[in-house]
């Protein structure tokens, strides 16, 4: 079942959604050669909490680490560890928060020092489909309008999107229907509807689709292990149109990057 949001619950989740905005764009300043995953972690783990909020991914399913944070070849789900980081290295950063009785969860793939222009070119592509989903969600049209979008551009560079991860509704739980895969047919899946709020999750491989599972029971690398970008956005549909719950503009911030990316799904409510 679909639970559709009144304006008043998307407020609360536009602000479990902002301190995971937060919590990115402080660790964008860290994420550097030398520094290691698990402290990163640390640090996410006490900014969420001084802020009011409670790490989502501790303790959910047995995870053990507060956020997921997954390297190079690593999809999703990585946990993190006392490896440092390398100069080239690509870094998905998904975090989650748990405040005001909903959860808020989004992703950014940073990369560490300078990195080769193939992997750089996929976390733009990747970051591009994102917004292409999220043109897409809008009241009336259908889940796999938004799997298509991202698909579309993705294969149109040559790239692997990943089949077996896919996106989700989010609110009360952190995985509500409908799940929202990153490939299919335009008009296929459930109707979006005012009120909906959805994670939308492009995680995309530099080679293959296929990954592979590891037998920590989360790691998920890409099967060719070739470098895997993965971004996320909440977003939610107001009025017919797609807003932004979570925002990228204090990562930004914090790297000197400047962007309008985000402005068209932008709305005071």
């Amino acid at each position: 079942m679909i639970h559709l949001k009144t304006i008043e619950e998307l407020r609360l989740m536009r602000e479990s959604a902002q301190l995971v905005s937060k919590t990115l764009g402080m660790l964008a300043k860290e994420i550097k050669p030398g520094v290691s995953t698990l402290h990163l972690d640390n640090l996410g783990g006490e900014f969420i909490r001084d802020h009011g909020g409670e790490p989502a991914f501790l303790g959910m399913y047995g995870f053990p680490k507060n956020l997921c944070i997954s390297p190079n070849a690593e999809v999703v789900h990585g946990i993190p560890n006392e490896k440092p980081l390398e100069e080239g290295d690509i870094l998905s950063v998904d975090c989650g928060v748990y405040m005001n009785g909903f959860y808020g969860d989004h992703a950014y793939s940073f990369a560490v020092g300078k990195i080769a222009p193939e992997t750089e070119k996929l976390l733009k592509v990747t970051k591009e489909s994102l917004y292409k989903g999220i043109e897409q969600c809008v009241r009336g049209k259908r889940v796999g309008d938004i799997s298509n979008a991202i698909q579309t551009h993705c294969e149109a560079h040559g790239y692997g999107v990943v089949r077996e991860l896919v996106g989700h509704g989010l609110g009360r739980k952190m995985h509500e229907d409908p799940q929202v895969p990153n490939y299919g047919r335009k008009g296929s899946g459930k109707v979006l509807k005012d009120g909906i709020v959805l994670a939308i999750e492009p995680m995309v491989n530099l080679g293959t689709e296929k990954v592979k599972f590891h037998s920590d029971g989360w790691t998920v690398t890409s099967k060719d292990n070739s470098p895997s970008a993965h971004f996320e956005h909440d977003v939610c549909i107001i009025a017919g149109k797609p807003v932004l719950l979570s925002t990228y503009k204090y990562i930004y911030e914090a790297l000197g990057i400047v962007s309008d990316e985000e402005k068209a799904f932008t709305m005071d409510f």
